[in-house]
């Protein structure tokens, strides 16, 4: 499932506290042992889209507490779009997968420079985050907790984003408590839901709505800042490192 192309990968860090346990599910069994971050490749395709739609549609989601199945039939996404998003110049794909082999464990999408649905709602945040998903049995284990972090340190380290914005379906409170927890706060901006619109999904209510979240990644990319700059004698710091 690796794409040649791809950079290195990176190592699972800790885990800060309040991770995904404090959210009120089942107790965590620990992160999976050896489990690593690296940047989806055209050949990902395919598990991409299977995971997302694991984890929001259908009965198989329901294994996890990030379904949508009670809210939304139909798809999360497909092919043609996870295919854009993978090669994409302005953004990244982030897959996170165990070293045995098996299909990834989570995912997330990440995008340069305020597009998408930032850009829709009139404001162009540095850095937007989404297709966050997690395989249903996996969840609980820190695995999301470890893909925001890693995709938190490439807005802001790599592209010296100052905020990341995402966009979360209103009535999912416990979605939105567990970014609050991470430092999101909620705007009380709206997207509306494009009902009509099979890529999205087939609603089944009336009310969908998107809040539009924002986090402040001021600090990292502050601290980036301070670990490149040269000392005294013109040497960079130990952060310095050469863009991908």
């Amino acid at each position: 499932m690796s794409d040649p192309s791809a950079p290195a990968t990176r190592s699972a860090r800790t885990p800060s506290p309040g991770t995904e346990r404090d959210r009120g599910g089942p107790p965590s069994a620990g992160t999976p042992a050896g489990l690593r971050i690296r940047r989806a490749g055209p050949r990902d395709v395919p598990a991409v889209v299977a995971l997302v739609e694991s984890a929001y549609r259908g009965d198989s989601s329901r294994e996890g507490w990030t379904t949508e199945a009670d809210l939304l039939d139909g798809q999360r996404t497909d092919a043609r779009e996870v295919a854009g998003l993978v090669t994409a110049v302005d953004g990244r794909v982030l897959l996170a997968e165990g070293e045995d082999g098996t299909p990834p464990l989570g995912c997330c999408h990440l995008l340069r420079r305020g597009a998408g649905a930032v850009a829709a709602a009139g404001d162009g945040g540095d850095a937007y985050f989404g297709m966050f998903a997690v395989r249903p049995r996996a969840q609980g284990a820190g695995v999301g907790g470890l893909l925001l972090a890693e995709a938190e340190r490439v807005a802001a380290v790599e592209w010296g984003a100052r905020r990341m914005e995402m966009t979360v379906i209103s009535l999912r409170s416990d979605l939105i408590a567990w970014y609050e927890r991470r430092g999101y706060r909620r705007t009380g901006r709206m997207i509306p839901f494009p009902y009509g619109d099979a890529r999205f999904g087939l609603p089944r209510r009336p009310d969908l709505r998107f809040e539009i979240l924002v986090g402040d990644l001021s600090p990292l990319a502050n601290r980036a800042g301070a670990d490149s700059a040269p000392d005294r004698g013109g040497r960079r710091g130990s952060g310095d490192r050469p863009a991908q």
